[in-house]
């Protein structure tokens, strides 16, 4: 398929012919809500921690002897029994939210994204991301002239670029990342994807790699 190139002025320059095995796949609501948890839960950390009667403190002896008290029988004042005792089928600090999906449909899932981007118009590719220094308002500026109001952008340079990254970082819904980085979380997060030129070529390669 056949997309329009801006400069920095949003001034279309030139067209470039993206893959269609990356940019022009099928949308899948479902396999990208899949693929979303599988990332979402293996980078979750359990908070919530329990302990079972075998580490909470105290209860060594026995509370009464086993018969003739009138009271039913009990070997220790932390059996999950009693008010301060251990916690039967608590969560656990343990705990993996991570869920297994193939690597094949995590690509599926994210080439789903990235084409569903570009048939709803929002995704750019930019000849250059050049800054002269890294001043807010040099960054700040180039969303202006593609946006009126204020929107999420995520801007994906061919290579490191310092400048970028350092004007980037105080804007408030923009992101600079990689093209070897570039996930399904944050192009789902993001409303519009800015990716340079020479990076398409660097994210084609980047999964026929994988």
């Amino acid at each position: 398929m056949t997309v329009d190139v801006y400069n920095q002025e949003n001034h279309k320059v030139e067209k470039i012919e993206l893959t269609d095995s990356l940019f022009k796949v099928k949308w899948n609501p479902s396999l990208v809500h899949q693929a979303l948890l599988a990332q979402l839960g293996k980078g979750r950390r359990p908070l919530a921690h329990t302990k079972t009667r075998g580490e909470v403190r105290g209860g060594g002896r026995k509370p009464w002897r086993q018969k003739h008290t009138g009271r039913a029988r009990h070997g220790s004042i932390r059996s999950p029994l009693w008010v301060g005792g251990g916690v039967t089928f608590g969560p656990r600090k343990e705990k993996d939210f991570g869920k297994k999906i193939s690597k094949k449909m995590k690509q599926t899932a994210l080439f789903s994204v990235l084409s569903k981007k570009i048939a709803d118009d929002q995704m750019r590719i930019i000849d250059q991301l050049i800054l002269k220094d890294h001043k807010t308002k040099n960054l700040s500026g180039i969303i202006k002239k593609f946006f009126k109001k204020s929107t999420s952008v995520l801007f994906v340079p061919a290579k490191e670029n310092k400048n970028l990254f350092l004007s980037g970082r105080n804007i408030k819904k923009v992101k600079i990342l990689s093209a070897d980085s570039l996930n399904l979380y944050d192009c789902l997060k993001y409303e519009y994807v800015f990716l340079e030129k020479s990076a398409v070529s660097q994210i084609v390669d980047h999964f026929k790699k994988i």
